[in-house]
């Protein structure tokens, strides 16, 4: 994984980043990014994206299929009460292959985080 820091620039969309954090977790990638809105308020923006492979083996077609939420800071609390109850129920109400177990693992430089 990798951490990034930008500095903010006007009108520059992409410099609207100010800290990122990407996660490899099998065919997909999740982006972790902090920025600012023109209040100068900090805000998280959650980026899922899964490669997409068509078409033929001689003639790959490949995209990218992304997917975004937004996390301002008043409902930081709420969303992570939430999503650890919601991992916590998994967690207690489902058996996990190995199979499965290998797809979901978070690799972060020699880490290992499994959800």
């Amino acid at each position: 994984m990798e951490d990034v820091m930008k500095n903010s620039a006007p009108d520059k969309k992409e410099n609207d980043i100010i800290f990122s954090k990407a996660l490899k977790a099998g065919k997909r990638i999740y982006y972790l990014d902090v920025k600012k809105n023109r209040k100068d308020e900090l805000f998280l923006a959650i980026t899922e994206s899964k490669k997409i492979v068509t078409g033929s083996t001689e003639t790959p077609s490949v995209q990218f299929e992304k997917h975004k939420i937004f996390l301002y800071k008043e409902d930081f609390e709420k969303f992570v009460t939430g999503l650890t109850e919601a991992i916590q129920f998994i967690k207690e109400n489902s058996s996990v292959t190995t199979n499965e177990t290998e797809e979901n693992t978070i690799s972060n430089e020699g880490y290992e985080i499994e959800i």
